[in-house]
């Protein structure tokens, strides 16, 4: 039987991800992290300074394997995801200051749109 090789950082990283960019203001983490290129820089950024966890598994369990409570919690707490998290996304969010117009649309006043114009 064929086996895989499973990256476990990488499921733990994405589900505490998703929990602290809930914590930020939607605008503009939220809205530039929703973008998959920015996102991506981030994953990377935080997967190149935590130590990654492999395990092999059987072709067929692959669909089946889901990283275990104890497991993951443990790694949690010893990488310390959420600091180097919140590092990357004010990192990126930085290095991006300048093109984040190409990926957050600009904050409109409500009272300067079209709709108000004509009451």
């Amino acid at each position: 039987m064929t086996k895989t090789l499973l990256n476990l950082t990488i499921r733990l990283v994405l589900q505490e991800l998703e929990g602290i960019l809930e914590t930020y203001p939607h605008h503009p983490y939220q809205e530039a992290f929703a973008n998959p290129d920015m996102r991506q820089n981030l994953v990377a950024y935080i997967l190149s300074r935590i130590p990654n966890q492999y395990i092999t598994v059987d072709e067929a369990e692959k669909p089946k394997f889901i990283c275990s409570e104890s497991l993951c919690r443990s790694l949690e707490s010893t990488l310390h995801i959420e600091s180097i998290i919140r590092q990357g996304v004010e990192k990126i969010l930085g290095e991006q200051a300048q093109n984040l117009h190409r990926y957050i649309p600009e904050a409109v006043d409500p009272g300067l749109a079209a709709s108000h114009w004509f009451g």
